[in-house]
């Protein structure tokens, strides 16, 4: 067993918050009982880059309980826990991850999550798996499948399998109707707006808040805002999308004209410079922008720098840019994903990764039965996978389904019958 964290001593700290996490999985604890029984990952080694944090944890230890080996890395410099990393390491699983890593500590962390030879991936991002297909491509014959968990990374992955360049199975976790519905839409917004409180301890209602991008985050970011009681403003470049925000009740328009209304900008695109130098100008004074998108790559941030006479770290989390105009805007922790970046951000509610964490346990299951047999290329969650998890959230929290008749069942599968 190796390490590499910020500070052992803060396992005892770290292992407290997983375990009061865990009291909020009943899910994954079901899984993590019949994994302890079955052993179901014996002799299996799963490399990860995910999140570091309490929830993850939980994941992890999931995986030991099935018989696994573990080496994780974060999949993002800001988003680790370091009491959570040390009580991993404590625990005796490879952990190489601290809160504020450089670039090149990052991408050495993910080589050593990769020396420890994994059968079995599970990323977040995609990073994990591109380096492996750019520059350790000798670990490629050895791995039997891989997870992803998040929409930018499938979005990579599916690329690369349409160029013929995936050389490995990946199943799209992100995809599921089980997360996609509930992870996507309900885990980033309440997480979202959590963190920007908790960073800026300003108030939402009231303010003209920028939605960038009306996807299953965007939809769930725009829905919460208006909740809270914010004036919403959707930007979209898909039509069908455009018009769903607008029959959403949700004002849509260029980001041209938005930029020069908005007091708070949350994008959630998953693509590059949706906010652009073009846009900063015309923002207001005052005007906070943020990410929750995968990447700090939504938000110009190199072009922000440029047009700043200057800049400082305001508040922890805040560096305000100061334009010629004298206007001021202010970003929020780094453009990296706010929910997870920031140092009061805490991630998605424990409730609903007791979901998706359960998802990406039972797809590693799935991989080490039958990734061999599965054709390199980007495959959905299987169906019975993402029932079962539903079932079994629906079991916890004390909803019963209505059963079907056999008179309903023979109806639903046959064509003769009709008026």
């Amino acid at each position: 067993m190796t390490y590499k964290v910020k500070d052992i001593k803060l396992a005892p700290k770290g292992k407290r918050m997983i375990e009061w996490a865990e009291r909020y999985m009943p899910v994954l604890m079901t899984i993590r009982r019949e994994f302890t029984r079955g052993k179901p990952l014996r002799g299996q080694m799963v490399g990860a880059a995910l999140h570091v944090e309490t929830k993850t944890a939980a994941l992890v230890r999931t995986l030991v309980a099935a018989g696994a080996k573990v080496a994780i890395t974060s999949c993002n410099p800001l988003s680790t826990r370091d009491e959570v990393a040390s009580a991993l390491a404590k625990d005796g699983v490879n952990v190489y991850a601290w809160r504020g890593e450089t670039n090149d500590e990052y991408y050495s962390n993910l080589n050593r999550v990769l020396d420890s030879n994994p059968d079995i991936l599970i990323d977040d991002g995609a990073d994990l798996i591109s380096l492996i297909h750019t520059s350790r491509q000798e670990l490629i014959p050895h791995i039997k499948g891989a997870s992803e968990e998040t929409t930018t990374g499938v979005n990579r992955l599916r690329v690369m399998a349409n160029y013929g360049r995936l050389k490995f199975p990946v199943i799209a976790v992100n995809d599921s109707p089980g997360k996609r519905l509930f992870d996507n839409r309900f885990g980033t917004a309440e997480s979202t707006f959590q963190a920007i409180m908790g960073i800026t301890n300003t108030l939402i209602a009231g303010k003209q808040v920028v939605v960038v991008g009306y996807g299953y985050v965007g939809r769930g970011v725009a829905s919460r805002a208006k909740g809270l009681g914010a004036v919403v403003t959707v930007i979209e470049s898909d039509p069908i999308r455009a018009l769903e925000a607008t029959m959403d009740g949700f004002r849509v328009m260029r980001m041209s004209e938005a930029a020069k209304i908005g007091d708070l900008f949350i994008t959630t695109t998953g693509n590059l410079k949706v906010i652009r130098t073009e846009h900063m100008r015309r923002m207001r004074d005052g005007a906070i922008l943020c990410n929750s998108g995968h990447f700090n790559v939504e938000i110009d941030i190199e072009g922000l720098a440029k047009l700043a006479v200057r800049r400082r770290n305001i508040l922890e989390d805040i560096d305000e840019f100061q334009l010629k105009n004298g206007r001021r805007l202010y970003l929020l922790a780094e453009g990296r994903l706010v929910n997870l970046a920031g140092l009061k951000s805490l991630g998605h509610p424990i409730e609903i990764m007791d979901m998706s964490f359960s998802l990406q346990a039972l797809s590693a299951e799935y991989l080490a039965k039958h990734g061999r047999e599965l054709e390199n290329r980007v495959h959905d969650v299987p169906s019975d996978i993402d029932r079962r998890v539903a079932e079994l959230k629906l079991r916890a929290l004390g909803v019963g389904l209505e059963r079907l008749t056999s008179e309903q069942k023979r109806y639903l599968t046959s064509w003769q019958l009709g008026t």
